[in-house]
């Protein structure tokens, strides 16, 4: 292998966070539509053409959710272990609203009824605005910790409960991340519907609403960040090329803490800038009716808050409230030399198919999408 142990482990960690990128830039605005559906339809028929503008991808987004969470098991399985034990019923609560989607999109047509149709696009409401709300949520859980702790036989123990990871800061979280993918939804309908359609005025409307909520919420978890969230720091840690020690390190807490990566690396307040830059030119690109160009920058601010918390919660995956020590670095909680190794090849070789097939179906499906009353029943969700 040409890399080093600490290499593959910094790779590691960009991979997993291209994967987490790839599911949000993608599975994000299909999501998004998901949670503009029952508002931005008016008529049967217009929530056909909504629901027809995701019915071709939405799928092979989800890929890329199963493969980041398959990625974390194998290159980080004691952070899989901790986090996906501690978090049991909310992850339940996820998967039951996923679920509601491949029925919501595949059967709501098959009867006439308004109230099956309405039923499924409730559901499929559902389906959006409750995986958005927890994954933002998670994401603030990042920064708050989570109360775990190892025993001296690195088993891990969760004493919280489920109404505790409903605290502000991830609530806030949790409704940045649903503002910023509703937004990237509404743009991408504004690129898959007509100029004269009143779906893609809706649509307008939305991305500038959602847009503006996502700038407060963002400047309201930032300033939090750095005033009032207790932020961790790594003191000292014995050897960066172990793995699975995580019990050996040092861990101090302190207000302010988490700006640390900003004092040693001044050029990651980019990352920052990037996320107002990209949300300011889509919505910028969004008025004058460059739906393409909004599509862009908004993946790319979507990809800049993802860069901005990674950057600063680095060296850190996911801290411990109960004892600070006992948190997960990249350093002690990675999968051996010899496992991070044979991935990375396998990864080399798979992702690229996976990209490539990706922008082949999105090729051939471009353009937009038909009002449905010119469509055959079989062609329409």
């Amino acid at each position: 292998m040409i890399f080093d142990y600490v290499t593959l482990k910094l790779i590691w960690l960009l991979l997993i966070g291209f994967l987490w990128i790839a599911f949000a830039v993608t599975g994000g605005f299909d999501l998004g539509v998901a949670v503009l559906l029952p508002f931005l339809g008016k008529t049967d028929d217009e929530r056909r053409v909504i629901l027809n503008s995701i019915g071709p991808t939405w799928e092979g987004n989800q890929v890329w959710l199963i493969t980041a969470a398959g990625a974390i098991f194998a290159a980080w399985p004691m952070v899989y272990a901790t986090f996906f034990s501690s978090l049991y019923f909310a992850l339940l609560i996820l998967l039951f609203a996923l679920i509601l989607r491949p029925p919501g999109i595949d059967y709501r047509s098959k009867l006439p009824s308004l109230a099956w149709r309405q039923f499924w696009d409730w559901s499929l409401f559902v389906s959006g605005f409750v995986p958005l709300l927890l994954f933002g949520v998670a994401f603030g859980h990042l920064f708050l910790g989570l109360p775990f702790y190892f025993d001296d036989t690195l088993r891990s123990f969760y004493t919280g409960d489920f109404l505790s990871l409903l605290r502000p800061f991830p609530l806030l979280t949790g409704v940045m991340g649903l503002s910023l993918l509703s937004m990237h939804g509404a743009l991408f309908l504004q690129l898959k519907t007509p100029s004269t359609s009143a779906i893609q005025k809706r649509a307008i409307f939305s991305a500038r609403l959602f847009g503006m909520l996502f700038f407060i919420c963002f400047l309201a978890a930032f300033f939090w960040i750095i005033k009032v969230l207790p932020g961790y720091r790594l003191v000292s840690i014995p050897d960066i090329n172990t793995s699975f020690s995580p019990l050996v390190k040092q861990v101090s807490v302190a207000t302010g803490a988490w700006m640390n990566n900003f004092e040693r690396f001044p050029t990651g307040w980019l990352a920052p800038l990037f996320v107002f830059l990209g949300v300011i030119f889509a919505l910028f690109f969004s008025a004058f009716r460059k739906a393409g160009y909004a599509m862009i920058f908004s993946a790319a601010a979507i990809c800049a808050v993802i860069v901005t918390g990674g950057f600063i919660l680095f060296p850190f995956i996911l801290p411990s409230s109960s004892i600070p020590n006992h948190s997960l670095t990249i350093w002690d909680a990675c999968s051996s030399y010899l496992t991070l190794s044979w991935m990375f090849w396998a990864v080399m070789i798979l992702c690229p198919i996976v990209i490539s097939y990706t922008i082949w179906v999105y090729r051939v499906m471009r353009g937009k999408v038909e009002d449905s009353t010119h469509l055959k029943s079989s062609e329409y969700y």
